[in-house]
């Protein structure tokens, strides 16, 4: 039997059809510092882990090096895979319901090459230990723990 992926957040709702949304997401840890992407939302910011979409037809590292750079500016590199878990929920920027498949990686940030290109969203450097409380998505929480701890960050 094959084991469950766990779900975080609200359970689905029966009178929604969700769409199935791949994701890959990073933990990008500096001498104890993280990078993160904080997003302009109607009416409030959210800080976030890098990452995002994976379009079809690309796999999830390739997916993942673009979103980085696009969301903060920085390349990226290293990666492991620390594990996954899915979420149903609205994504109000593209008016869909998404059951987001989340995939998260621990990884190293790069060289900078410039202001984020994703419209509303800029690079945030941030203690690790204030960055778990300040994400906005809680199911991140624990992987970006998990991520500082293995980094020794």
């Amino acid at each position: 039997m094959a084991a469950m992926l766990a779900r975080h957040g609200e359970a689905p709702r029966r009178d929604v059809a969700y769409r199935l949304r791949p994701g890959a997401y990073a933990v990008l840890v500096h001498r104890g510092r993280v990078l993160l992407t904080e997003q302009q939302m109607p009416g409030r910011q959210e800080l976030q882990l890098p990452g995002g979409g994976v379009d079809p037809g690309e796999s999830p590292l390739p997916a993942l090096h673009r979103e980085v750079l696009e969301e903060t500016g920085y390349r990226c590199a290293g990666f492991r895979r620390l594990g996954a878990y899915r979420r149903y929920t609205y994504m109000e920027e593209y008016d869909l319901y998404a059951e987001k498949l989340c995939t998260i990686y621990l990884g190293r940030p790069g060289p900078r090459q410039g202001p984020p290109v994703e419209p509303g969203h800029r690079a945030v450097w941030m203690d690790g230990t204030k960055a778990v409380s300040a994400l906005w998505n809680p199911a991140d929480r624990p992987w970006l723990s998990r991520g500082l701890a293995l980094s020794g960050g």
